[in-house]
């Protein structure tokens, strides 16, 4: 199953590739702009990185869930932190997050295989 995070990176790779290839001012402004909202600042990036997390799982964006799970896995946040999160995001997002919150606990054990 450590295929689904590959899978997920490889898709998003190429599609960003494209995206930015094609040089609409405004895409590259709004990627430039995420990349520097999560870059350490008076918050550090675990912080920002669980603010992203819960603020996806609540909008419902399971792209959105998996990068900022890989990004927290790879900012050593525990599993323990990421449920924590998660059970945060649960509670402001209501039932209706149940779904994304298996998804997204499936793929954080794609990301404890692959290490």
């Amino acid at each position: 199953m450590a295929d689904q995070v590959q899978e997920f990176n490889d898709y998003r790779a190429k599609m960003n590739e494209k995206l930015l290839a094609d040089n609409n001012k405004i895409i590259k402004r709004i990627f430039n702009l995420d990349t520097n909202a999560y870059a350490e600042g008076a918050l550090d990036v675990k912080t920002k990185e669980f603010l992203g997390l819960v603020a996806s799982t609540v909008l419902r964006c399971d792209d959105c869930i998996k990068y900022h799970l890989e990004t927290s896995f790879k900012e050593g946040i525990t599993k323990e932190e990421m449920m924590e999160a998660m059970g945060i995001a649960t509670l402001v997002g209501g039932t209706i997050v149940i779904p994304h919150l298996r998804r997204a606990y499936e793929f954080w054990e794609n990301l404890e295989e692959q290490g």
